[in-house]
């Protein structure tokens, strides 16, 4: 036998190991970002908060083991596509991303979303977002990867507004605001109050504005790799269903 000849049962075990599903009885690594109010890490490491408990009591009521993972969201979505035992926290549900995850039932609904704008943008709380992304000469501040959910999304790729993407923090991204580089960014009404304390710019530094055609907020959910089971995304649904999600 050759020494590559040798090699081959190695590899073919390798693969066959790496293709495997993860079934239920096998320890998930849940990965969080931590972005209060929706994931906050408590003591333990463990994920809290908005989407953070509610994720935690459906991995624990399902009597599935979890290893908690403290990751930036891009490298969220490249553990995800590698597969592998990995879930992750709070994810919206995209055509593009059912294509390599698999998605739970929903966890939690967002509140509208809002614009986080520099006083000195003519925006006005009420308008629609159509009028707002349409106007001249309008600075959009985007995240890399993010996906604002499909009215959002169409919404910018519609009107094409000039944007500048970020692969900062939520906190980084609102100091561009408020020195003025651009005019606004997308922010969940439940975290735009936190984001505005964390600036140190204080309250007058920022505006907040309602779209009076947004529409209620996405649902957002547990995002697994496609080799974890359906028999692991079933138990967890069936202990998501236990609390309904408005």
């Amino acid at each position: 036998m050759s020494h590559r000849e040798r090699w081959i049962p190695v590899l073919a075990s390798a693969a066959m190991l790496a293709s495997a599903p993860v079934l239920a009885n096998d320890k998930i690594t849940l990965s969080f970002n931590e972005r209060p109010p929706y994931l906050i890490a408590d003591a333990s490491g463990a994920a809290t908060g908005l989407t953070g408990t509610p994720a935690a009591e459906a991995f624990k009521k399902a009597g599935i083991e979890v290893a908690w993972s403290k990751v930036p969201p891009n490298h969220q979505l490249v553990v995800i596509k590698e597969g592998g035992p990995h879930c992750a926290i709070g994810w919206y549900k995209t055509a593009e991303r059912e294509q390599f995850a698999k998605f739970t039932k929903p966890i939690y609904r967002d509140k509208p979303t809002i614009l986080l704008a520099n006083p000195s943008f003519k925006g006005k709380d009420g308008d629609k977002l159509g009028d707002i992304l349409g106007s001249k000469g309008v600075r959009v501040l985007i995240k890399e990867h993010f996906s604002y959910g499909p009215f959002i999304d169409s919404a910018l790729e519609k009107y094409k507004p000039a944007t500048t993407v970020s692969n900062g923090t939520s906190t980084q991204m609102l100091q561009l605001v408020g020195a003025n580089s651009v005019d606004f960014m997308f922010v969940s009404e439940e975290e735009a109050q936190y984001l505005v304390e964390q600036s140190g710019l204080g309250a007058q530094s920022f505006k907040q504005l309602h779209m009076s055609d947004m529409p209620k907020g996405d649902y957002r959910y547990i995002m697994c790799s496609k080799q974890v089971s359906d028999d692991v995304i079933a138990k967890l649904n069936k202990a998501i269903a236990e609390k309904k999600i408005k």
